[in-house]
């Protein structure tokens, strides 16, 4: 047989399998069909600000925006009285909310392919563009909802730090949620099994109450 036969069909099967592993890269079938990605992408969505006042601070190349301040960045919500916005040079935001008097700062992200949001308060909240991580200091509440109701999970915390790529929050004891039932401050947790029925919300857990200090109440 002629050999240049081995050599044609030979390059054919390089190249056939070339496209496979190009295909297995790219995150596509041979069909074209796409795989399954994430619904939403909140870092690499525009970030939009409401407030009373906004300056801009050159030299620091920073953005402040007081009074009444609502940040919406995707299914991002942050809430504060203070909102500093910066950027860095490949672009990603980062956005802090803070209180100038009583009440929390509030927050609120939608999880990716439910009906389900997470939402906390504290005194600060920074939010890392970057790594799409959020992170809710000082006398800190972070709570898992179905729809915008009912309350599945319910965590507080010092430090509650809450991760919108992975899912997942971490939270960390301190002396500012010390109080009747728990002078060391410890972390406190409702969570619900995870069977589609919500934990009862009585019985010994420290009392963990939304903010009531920031303006209105969060919107649908």
């Amino acid at each position: 047989m002629n050999p240049s036969f081995f050599f044609s069909e030979y390059r054919r099967a390089r190249a056939f399998l070339k496209a496979v592993l190009l295909a297995a890269v790219c995150g596509v079938g041979l069909g074209g069909a796409p795989l399954a990605h994430a619904e939403r992408a909140d870092r690499d969505k525009p970030l939009n600000i409401e407030a009373d006042n906004m300056t801009y601070d050159d030299l620091k190349q920073v953005n402040i925006f007081t009074g009444h301040v609502v940040a919406t960045k995707g299914t991002i919500i942050i809430k504060a009285d203070r909102v500093e916005v910066k950027q860095d040079p490949q672009g990603y935001q980062y956005a802090t909310g803070t209180m100038t008097g009583h009440g929390l700062a509030y927050f609120r992200q939608k999880r990716d392919g439910v009906d389900e949001y997470v939402d906390g308060t504290a005194e600060r909240i920074d939010y890392d563009g970057k790594q799409d991580l959020t992170t809710l200091t000082t006398n800190a509440t972070v709570r898992r909802l179905q729809g915008l109701s009912t309350v599945m999970d319910q965590v507080h915390g010092s430090v509650i730090t809450y991760d919108g790529q992975k899912e997942f929050y971490t939270a960390r004891a301190g002396k500012d949620v010390a109080g009747p039932g728990n002078p060391t401050g410890r972390v406190r947790a409702m969570l619900s099994p995870r069977n589609g029925a919500p934990g009862p919300l009585n019985g010994s857990p420290a009392t963990l109450a939304p903010a009531t200090g920031i303006q209105g109440t969060p919107q649908q």
